[in-house]
């Protein structure tokens, strides 16, 4: 019998392509598109993810906001140039209306997330934001009470893509809260899965309506629920809270870590409790040491967003659910929290009239 090969070749005899080179090719062409807000490439921000070959047609989900769907063409356009590729699919994954998604985060527990959370949330609405607030923190859904939310029932309403829970608005921000499902008093005791379809539902099932921001309140820590959020929706930063202290700093600095895992930046660090400032004479004394949050900017290479010092009205105020941000008096500490939603607009809000303006021209 001739040795000789034969011309007849069964489709799984023929060499298949190097999928791992076709793919390093194509990140290369991606990272050439640049997101212009916060002005790094779609890769780096987490932006392109799910990224797969099979034969010769390509894969991905794009995260994104509502206003960016431009990205989508530009992506086409840049991998139109592979010869290799008969096809690219691209799932736009998205929150209908929502401009911005960000995420306030900590290392642990206990450092005033979800206060900071709620108080960023009420400054941004102060300067006219549109605002929705998503309290994902299952181990402690606090944000109902910090906004003077009593018991309510979440409605459910019918549109167009199916049943969507309806938030709720209080002092003009809406809410959506893990805590409006669970009986007053009672643990939030969910295992993984149960865990994971609830978060999943909260990100893709809620009809928000047009935001301009939308806040997500994580858990403290890098655990299912926090993976879950991060995977499942168009985040496009983070932003920081610790204290001042060592043992905060080192946590957070675990919480960094998978936030880079997927390419998620972080926006800036906020250190909470930095100071006690002294009613009668002004002097600040440092009660949980100092420096933590200077020294995450720096690591980082972010800017320090503020230091909110202790005062007990930021801690009746969530009491009562009346954000020190939007209360009467002035403060030291309403002053860092509108400084910080006034440098979120600088760069999300007065970037996205520019690009609608000249896109008019």
């Amino acid at each position: 019998m001739s040795n000789h090969q034969s011309p007849f070749q069964h489709p799984e005899d023929r060499p298949k392509p190097d999928t791992n080179l076709y793919q390093q090719e194509v990140v290369q062409l991606l990272k050439q598109i640049i997101e212009p807000i916060l002005n790094n490439d779609i890769v780096s921000l987490g932006m392109v993810r799910n990224l797969r070959i099979v034969d010769d047609y390509l894969y991905l989900r794009l995260y994104i906001g509502f206003h960016q769907h431009q990205l989508q063409l530009e992506i086409q356009s840049k991998l139109s140039s592979l010869s290799w590729c008969k096809k690219t699919y691209i799932q736009i994954c998205t929150i209908p209306g929502v401009k911005t998604t960000l995420a306030v985060s900590s290392g642990k527990g206990g450092v005033g997330k979800s206060t900071t959370a709620v108080n960023i949330a009420a400054a941004l609405k102060l300067q006219g934001a549109k605002v929705g607030l998503l309290d994902a923190d299952v181990y402690g859904p606090n944000v109902p009470q910090m906004l003077g939310l009593g018991q309510a029932d979440i409605q459910v309403i019918n549109t167009p893509t199916g049943d969507k829970f309806l938030p709720l608005e209080v002092q003009g921000i809406k809410i959506m809260s893990v805590g409006l499902l669970a009986e007053a008093n009672r643990p939030l005791a969910w295992r993984g899965p149960v865990l994971h379809k609830i978060i999943t539902q909260f990100l893709q099932d809620v009809e928000w309506g047009e935001l301009d921001y939308l806040l997500i309140d994580l858990p403290p820590g890098t655990g299912d629920a926090q993976i879950t959020i991060i995977q499942e929706s168009p985040i496009c930063g983070v932003i920081l809270v610790t204290t001042p202290q060592q043992v905060a700093v080192a946590d957070v600095r675990r919480n960094i870590y998978m936030f880079r895992q997927v390419g998620v930046p972080v926006l800036g660090i906020i250190e909470n409790m930095s100071y006690l400032m002294c009613g009668d004479c002004g002097s600040r004394t440092p009660i949980f040491g100092s420096g933590g949050g200077k020294q995450l900017a720096a690591e980082l290479q972010a800017p320090l967003l503020g230091q909110i010092p202790i005062d007990p009205r930021i801690c009746s105020g969530s009491d009562t659910g009346n954000p020190i941000a939007i209360g009467e008096y002035a403060s030291p500490a309403k002053e860092v929290f509108t400084q910080i939603a006034t440098s979120l607009n600088t760069t999300f809000t007065l970037h996205n009239e520019t690009t609608q303006l000249d896109q008019a021209y």
